[in-house]
């Protein structure tokens, strides 16, 4: 396996990559599809949780992933994250063939603040994901006050050009009220862009794969467990979109 970190333009961003290295075993994966993941934390700092263990879960399912460690607090006033992402997808779109990955099954998810960025990087970009995931997003305007700067709202930004979108959710989220999420897929709805979307109904915010991954505790494992479902889901509809 490749595993090396890039630093991108601007300050203190980076890109880090897990390739597979090919194998005559499984030449069926001579062209891998490839996921990059956006981390949540307000804008304030990127999640551990929604990190690495979304990304090593993607690889197990034979994904090249790429982790994207973007513009934060003082430096996340918009576009400054965006530009972030774009350059991400640029490189690994570029980069596609020496990295033995389909430059048209590259998919892009984030979580939280994430989602956001994930999202805008699917409605705004010029250089949009094939599919878009999105976990317990951040979508509209006024989620702004919550993160370290104001944010555009994402869910006026769809257009014919949006990729397919996954959307997965808590009902009793209390920090992203789930009405982000409904109201981006009305917006999808509206444009007729193909989408799926699973709200559970119990979980907290931030259960990223929602396993002992990502919770050191059997209680907290117990309380979101339905949530882990999204991941398989998941998998299904790409496998779907990717076919």
């Amino acid at each position: 396996m490749q595993n090396f970190v890039l630093n991108l333009k601007n300050e203190g961003v980076t890109l880090t990559a897990y390739i597979p290295d090919y194998s005559q075993e499984m030449a069926y994966l001579d062209k891998r599809k490839a996921i990059l993941v956006i981390p949540g934390g307000g804008y304030y700092m990127c999640s551990d949780r929604e990190a690495e263990p979304v990304a090593f879960a993607f690889m197990g399912k034979g994904y090249a992933a790429f982790i994207l460690r973007y513009s934060l607090k003082e430096n996340s006033a918009f576009p400054r994250p965006l530009d972030d992402a774009t350059e991400a997808m640029r490189i690994i779109r570029e980069n596609a063939e020496k990295w033995r990955i389909d430059p048209d099954k590259i998919a892009a998810i984030g979580f939280s603040a994430g989602g956001h960025l994930c999202a805008a990087l699917s409605t705004m970009s010029d250089e949009r994901p094939n599919a878009q995931i999105l976990g317990y997003p951040c979508i509209l305007e006024k989620i702004g006050k919550i993160l370290a700067e104001p944010i555009p709202g994402v869910d006026t930004e769809v257009d014919e050009k949006t990729p397919p979108a996954f959307i997965f959710a808590s009902a009793e989220d209390d920090c992203v009220p789930v009405a982000n999420s409904l109201k981006y897929a009305e917006s999808l709805d509206a444009n007729k862009i193909p989408f799926e979307m699973h709200i559970f109904a119990k979980g907290w915010h931030g259960f990223s794969i929602a396993d002992s991954t990502v919770y050191g505790k059997k209680e907290e494992v117990e309380y979101n467990e339905d949530c882990a479902a999204w991941f398989d889901l998941c998998i299904g509809w790409l496998n779907k979109i990717f076919n």
